[in-house]
């Protein structure tokens, strides 16, 4: 008996799975072909340089790329411009789909504040890693007389004493003062005078 493929397919069940096979195979690529024109294949645009403008200004320039954006966070920098772009993801000249959302983050106007801990009374090292693990960035030792060595008299901001728990900006240069060890030297009495040496020469009127 011979078999042709018509034959084949006169079976039901074969030919229910071929059907079932083509009609797999049109819903894949039909799939795939959507994919691609939903998410613009090959095609996108690029991130521009917007670092270093402020957010009205970077708008226009992201507006006219097709971009959206969204303003996540704030730094400060005193080398930065307040207000001005520092940092924008996706990184700039990265391609993107149109329509996708930058996120910016800006210099802050104004450094970030925080309260002043207890760092009295205790010794420099300890202070210094207190202030610092507060985010303190820039701390100072200055030694004054004090009998106790070591010792942290006092925390100062512009030659201002602080208090515990008053808010300082981050960015402020704080001094510790600490106790050297030795008491202040006093000055002479003026009744004690210095004691004159006489050579042997200057002696013989005697």
């Amino acid at each position: 008996m011979k078999f042709s493929f018509i034959n084949i397919l006169k079976n039901s069940i074969v030919a229910n799975l071929v059907l079932a096979a083509i009609i797999a195979l049109v819903l894949i690529y039909g799939a795939l072909k959507w994919l691609e024109v939903y998410t613009h294949h090959n095609q996108g645009v690029v991130v521009p340089d917007v670092k270093g403008l402020k957010v009205a200004e970077a708008a226009a320039f992201l507006k006219n790329s097709g971009l959206r954006y969204s303003v996540i966070d704030s730094v400060y920098s005193k080398s930065v411009e307040p207000g001005a772009i520092v940092k924008v993801v996706p990184a700039v000249g990265a391609k993107v789909k149109e329509g996708r959302i930058v996120f910016i983050t800006v210099n802050a106007l104004t450094s970030q504040m925080a309260p002043i801990p207890d760092v009295e009374d205790i010794s420099f090292r300890q202070s210094y890693a207190i202030l610092k693990a507060s985010g303190f960035g820039s701390v100072e030792i200055e030694y004054i007389p004090g009998e106790f060595k070591d010792l942290v008299m006092d925390v100062t901001w512009e030659n201002r004493s602080l208090r515990e728990g008053e808010m300082v900006p981050l960015s402020a240069p704080l001094v510790l003062k600490v106790s050297s060890g030795e008491t202040e030297i006093q000055e002479e009495d003026s009744l004690n005078l210095p004691i004159q040496h006489l050579d042997s020469e200057d002696e013989s009127w005697f």
